[in-house]
């Protein structure tokens, strides 16, 4: 069938987000039904979608998702900043992480087996959307809380997202501890969580740095100075060790203590850490296909 009306490409197209070529071939071989076309797209897509899958997806969005004593954290990954943004990809992760809130999902492999609305599962719904966007999309990494206490959950930028639960507290409290791990980034929660090997490390450090005179000085007060030098450092790695971003005056660990709060446990995620980003020089391309170079 080769009378195929420009109006019925057009709806395709809007339907699929596919081309035009290809929705007037998709109805051509389908003799002009509409659901069987989108259905011939759609194989022919996922086709070309298996093969992004090789592709580095660095960008994207970390999206989270609070209910009653419950939240989540999904990473969702894309090629491209532009992508990152679009309103597709936007409602995709958003979805996503309602998805995985509400589904009990307590790890990735079990967040893309799970129901997504108007797809068999969140696996098939993202090779969708590859189709129209046109680039690999990975929905890489979730965390999940749960705490009959408190939980503050805090996204900056869509590029990192953070889950705080304490015991006790405030919800306006855990969700400034939750902007104060996004900035900072702390290593450890506690100085008891920090490795002996770090310590020991730190330790030599310290006395490597000092001078013979220094060194010189009874033992008890070389352990002094060299406790302090590494007490300073343990503090500017560990949650409650450092000045709390919200109020400089005060550590967290003194900010928790103002409310008799301690924290259970601490999630942070950021967008691509952890993915090795393949660096394209543009102009070098450029002169190898002029044959230039």
């Amino acid at each position: 069938m080769s009378n195929i009306s420009a109006q019925l490409v057009k709806e395709l197209r809007e339907r699929s987000g596919a081309g035009m070529m290809e929705c007037k071939k998709a109805l051509v071989e389908n003799d002009g039904n509409i659901d069987v076309a989108m259905e011939w797209l759609r194989k022919s897509g996922l086709a070309k979608a298996d093969k992004k899958a090789s592709r580095v997806a660095a960008e994207g969005r970390i999206v989270a998702a609070q209910g009653a004593g419950k939240a989540v954290l999904v990473e969702v990954n894309c090629e491209t900043d532009f992508v990152a943004k679009d309103a597709s990809f936007l409602k995709f992760t958003d979805t996503v992480a309602g998805v995985a809130l509400n589904s009990g999902a307590t790890d990735i492999d079990a967040l893309k087996a799970a129901a997504y609305p108007g797809a068999s599962n969140v696996g098939e719904a993202a090779k969708a959307l590859i189709v129209t966007i046109g680039e690999k999309i990975d929905v890489r990494r979730m965390a999940r809380v749960a705490n009959a206490g408190v939980i503050g959950s805090y996204i900056h930028g869509g590029r990192i997202g953070v889950l705080v639960t304490l015991k006790g507290g405030s919800e306006e409290l855990a969700k400034g501890v939750a902007m104060h791990v996004a900035a900072m980034n702390p290593a450890y929660v506690r100085a008891e969580d920090v490795p002996a090997d770090f310590l020991a490390k730190e330790k030599d450090i310290a006395l490597s740095q000092m001078s013979d005179k220094e060194k010189a000085k009874p033992a008890e007060i070389l352990e002094k100075i060299v406790g302090g030098k590494v007490n300073k450092i343990i503090s500017e790695v560990t949650l409650l060790g450092q000045p709390y971003v919200l109020d400089t005056n005060l550590s967290v660990g003194d900010a928790l203590k103002k409310e008799a709060a301690d924290v259970i446990a601490v999630v942070r995620l950021a967008v691509g850490e952890g993915i090795e980003k393949v660096e394209e020089d543009f102009h070098a391309e450029v002169m190898k296909q002029a044959g230039l170079a």
